[in-house]
């Protein structure tokens, strides 16, 4: 964590110099103010320079992979990490290696609970809004094909059996997958309800039909 200390004549010009010193934005950094300064006699005598002591804050995707390497190292697990930024707004973060098993959990729970951590350490970081998706040997990809024949399985039942279908906690890009393809699907028609990180899909059968 790179930290600098400024002076100036004020609490602003040492700021400045800080910024300049780190290349940064106000916004980039966290001032801490040693002293305030004290104007002398006639501005002279007696004066005492305004000292700071700025530290460039941490990147936000940079904060997310040393929060996943340490993570993986009271796991037991050792790993490849490598980030994706498709845009400012989201972080595809694969991961491959060994206990990939593990590191995923049964029905994706650790990877999904892990997901959330991440996300929370990225905004923590982050001035705007960041989505990180974590994608271990492309579970991501694996994942999203048994949601469509999931999605389409229940969807047959819920219509069937002429009753609401409730689908476990998902994060919010399954439930969207969900949601999805389901769109077109004359049948049924698809609700999130839930809080957060427990919020699920019900696939309801459209009583408009009938």
């Amino acid at each position: 964590m790179k930290q600098v200390t400024a002076s100036g004549k004020t609490v602003e010009e040492a700021v400045q110099s800080a910024l300049a010193q780190l290349n940064a934005t106000k916004d980039q950094v966290e001032i801490q103010i040693v002293d305030e300064g004290k104007k002398g006699l006639f501005g002279l005598f007696g004066s005492r320079p305004a000292v700071i002591e700025a530290t460039l804050k941490p990147d936000a995707i940079e904060s997310v992979v040393g929060f996943l390497q340490n993570v993986l190292l009271n796991m037991g697990i050792e790993a490849n990490i490598d980030t994706v930024q498709e845009d400012e707004r989201h972080v595809l973060v694969n991961i491959t290696g060994e206990k990939m098993g593990l590191l995923i959990g049964k029905r994706g729970q650790t990877i999904n609970s892990l997901q959330y951590l991440a996300q929370l350490v990225a905004n923590r970081h982050s001035g705007h809004y960041i989505r990180v998706i974590l994608n271990p040997e492309n579970y991501r990809e694996r994942r999203k094909e048994t949601l469509v024949r999931l999605a389409e399985r229940l969807a047959q039942k819920a219509v069937h059996a002429g009753e609401p279908v409730k689908l476990e906690p998902m994060p919010n890009y399954e439930r969207k997958i969900i949601h999805t393809v389901l769109a077109d699907h004359h049948g049924v028609q698809t609700v999130s309800k839930g809080e957060e990180p427990n919020r699920y899909v019900v696939i309801q059968p459209n009583t408009s039909q009938n």
